[in-house]
């Protein structure tokens, strides 16, 4: 038993140096992929009236509380009082609906990249089924340049 596993080691070997292996960022589908970049505009055009709203809501919470320090010395107890619970009151609101906002935003950013992702996935397979890859990695710490598709991938995506 001993004697065939090391017949077939030099076997594998000459197999595994037949193989091909591709590389592709998925950073740089993110950032460069036409579909991502609409994704991207889509999804700042569907919370910029939100962003906005925010916006404004801190700038009157700033206005509100720099009113309150320059009137503090001369306004009555129970006024002072009363403007700190009400500037409390807008910043609770204000830190409630910016979280929201974010939850938001981001849940939405997620479901376009992972529509943006499944797509990109396809084309990748069409790609390695076409050219007789045997595996192609999205993920790794180090990736020569000599097996890096992800130019071949954008420009798939892309319509090029």
């Amino acid at each position: 038993m001993a004697l065939l596993a090391a017949l077939m080691l030099p076997l594998a070997g000459v197999h595994a140096q037949d193989s091909r292996v591709g590389f592709v960022s998925t950073e740089r589908i993110f950032r460069e992929a036409a579909p991502a970049k609409a994704a991207q505009a889509k999804i700042e055009q569907e919370f910029s009236r939100r962003e906005k709203e925010l916006q404004d809501m801190a700038a009157r919470l700033k206005g509100m509380s720099d009113k309150l320090d320059k009137d503090a010395a001369i306004l009555a107890e129970s006024d002072r009082v009363k403007r700190q619970r009400e500037l409390a009151d807008l910043d609770k609101d204000f830190q409630r609906k910016q979280r929201e906002f974010r939850e938001d935003l981001n849940q939405r950013r997620n479901e376009e990249l992972a529509i943006v992702l499944e797509r990109t996935n396809k084309v990748i397979k069409q790609i390695a089924e076409a050219e007789k890859f045997d595996i192609v990695f999205q993920e790794a710490v180090y990736a020569s340049p000599r097996i890096d598709i992800t130019d071949k991938v954008l420009k798939a995506l892309n319509g090029k």
